[in-house]
């Protein structure tokens, strides 16, 4: 059996603002913007050596987002063997997303790219799925 978590996707990092949040973290810390959502409050940036982002949001507290096969399943092998699913599978842009707790209590958001990744124009704005 393979793994369900595949790897970090992304880690969120809540700012109060995405000019405030890019200003600090590509201006000072040098990361450089993948991906910017104005619609969802969020943009992705990217981090050297590694396929995880780091994505500021306006919306979300800081966490985890781990990639799996499929939302619906990692939701249900976390309900099955002891854990609970907080959010149920929803969509989002890209594909499916849940969060789920662990029977330890540790809270986990899993995610799937099931319809794509974003398309973004020279500006780094999202503008479409593929």
């Amino acid at each position: 059996m393979a793994p369900l978590l595949q790897y970090v996707d992304a880690v969120t990092v809540p700012v109060p603002d995405l000019d405030a949040g890019m200003g600090f973290y590509c201006g000072v810390l040098g990361h450089e913007l993948i991906w910017r959502n104005d619609a969802l409050g969020q943009a992705g940036l990217r981090t050297p050596g590694s396929e995880t982002e780091i994505v500021l949001s306006m919306r979300q507290g800081y966490e985890p987002d781990w990639k799996v096969a499929s939302a619906e399943t990692a939701a249900h092998v976390f309900r099955s063997h002891g854990g609970r699913v907080l959010v149920e599978p929803i969509d989002i842009p890209i594909g499916r997303l849940a969060v789920v707790e662990d029977p330890f209590g540790n809270r986990l958001v899993v995610l799937d790219s099931s319809k794509g990744t974003y398309d973004t124009d020279e500006a780094g704005t999202v503008v479409g799925v593929s």
